[in-house]
């Protein structure tokens, strides 16, 4: 049915097909839903607070038996230059006055990391699939990680990252290209880390390592899926495209500019948090200078008061509306359904064996 089914023996699901985990936007009936449908569904856990990760999790077990896969992000704390921060605020300081939202804050670290509760709680739920965004936890946690038999995947923006994440103890491998929305999985300083297109990066990364790898960045269709097999992929991750999903948590203006987006419309940008992150234009996008931010992710600290007003107009300018190059083939269909399609309009394209 598949050119290559190692991907689909190493998770344990039917079709090649990774929700992205898009931290904000998966909810458990997203992840269910996907899983349901023979695909990975994968939540989000960079922002939730423990106890509502508990919670989540339970929910998709209550909605689906089905492999699922937890995300984390594993970044250090920032070191926060009060002297940038400074000239930072400075520069919010019109935005914040033109919508009456006060002083700007001082900086702080807004996102929680992936500690001992959470690896705790990850050890006692054991999900069978747990990936990571920025590289991987330490050799001790990994360890911790894979004695529950979980499979481990992690994202690489080069060959390089594909090659350390192997040598780490990643099961699999996420090719992550230029054209991806949301952040890049970039842990390396190489100065072409996380520029390198879909195309280029896929079959140098499959060349480069002997474990599976997940093709990701602007496939949103089956021709995308059919291209990422041809380019030596064993399967692939697809984000922006489940945003159209009713049971994505996604605002309705960021629906709209998903449904009106033209092929010209996203940006790489580090004014949300610092780190580079693809999303469509908005006014703090277009206006912020980026000569200097705050490291990952204090500068978020300073942005989130801004898009979290109750001013329509505020979100309007300032909401962060992630989305990668393949926007514009975003389909508005449940979750299953969208699966159904991808799966059919993969093997339409795809040599038969």
């Amino acid at each position: 049915m598949w050119p290559r089914t190692d991907l689909l023996d190493l998770l344990g699901i039917t079709h090649p097909i990774i929700q992205a985990p898009m931290a904000g936007f998966t909810s458990p009936a997203l992840v269910a839903a996907v899983s349901n449908a023979g695909a990975l569904g994968s939540l989000g856990c960079a922002a939730l607070p423990t106890a509502a990760l508990r919670d989540q999790i339970e929910e998709i077990r209550r909605a689906s038996n089905r492999p699922f896969n937890l995300n984390f992000f594993v970044h250090p704390a920032p070191q926060i230059d009060m002297q940038v921060a400074a000239r930072l605020r400075e520069q919010l300081a019109g935005y914040y006055a033109e919508f009456g939202l006060g002083d700007v804050p001082a900086p702080s670290d807004p996102f929680p990391r992936f500690d001992e509760p959470r690896l705790e709680l990850l050890l006692e739920m054991r999900p069978r699939v747990v990936s990571f965004h920025f590289g991987l936890p330490s050799a001790e946690t990994m360890t911790r990680v894979k004695r529950t038999g979980a499979v481990v995947l992690s994202s690489a923006t080069t060959v390089a990252e594909a090659r350390r994440l192997e040598r780490d103890g990643a099961d699999a491998i996420i090719a992550q290209g230029f054209e991806a929305g949301g952040h890049r999985g970039t842990f390396s300083e190489g100065r072409g880390a996380g520029f390198i297109g879909t195309m280029a990066l896929v079959p140098q990364v499959v060349d480069a390592v002997r474990v599976p790898v997940i093709a990701a960045g602007g496939i949103a269709d089956g021709r995308g899926i059919a291209a990422a097999f041809a380019l030596g992929a064993s399967g692939v991750q697809i984000g922006t495209a489940f945003l159209g999903c009713p049971e994505a948590v996604v605002p309705d203006l960021h629906r709209q500019a998903l449904h009106d987006a033209a092929d010209e419309d996203t940006r790489l940008t580090r004014a949300y948090t610092g780190r580079p992150a693809r999303a469509l234009r908005n006014r703090l996008i277009d206006e912020m200078n980026e000569n200097e931010t705050l490291q990952f992710p204090a500068q978020a600290s300073l942005t989130r008061p801004l898009f979290q007003a109750s001013s329509e107009a505020a979100r309007k300018a300032f909401l962060p509306l992630w989305a990668g190059q393949a926007a514009p083939l975003t389909r508005n269909l449940p979750a299953a359904t969208l699966v159904e399609m991808l799966v059919a309009e993969s093997l339409a394209r795809l040599p038969r064996a």
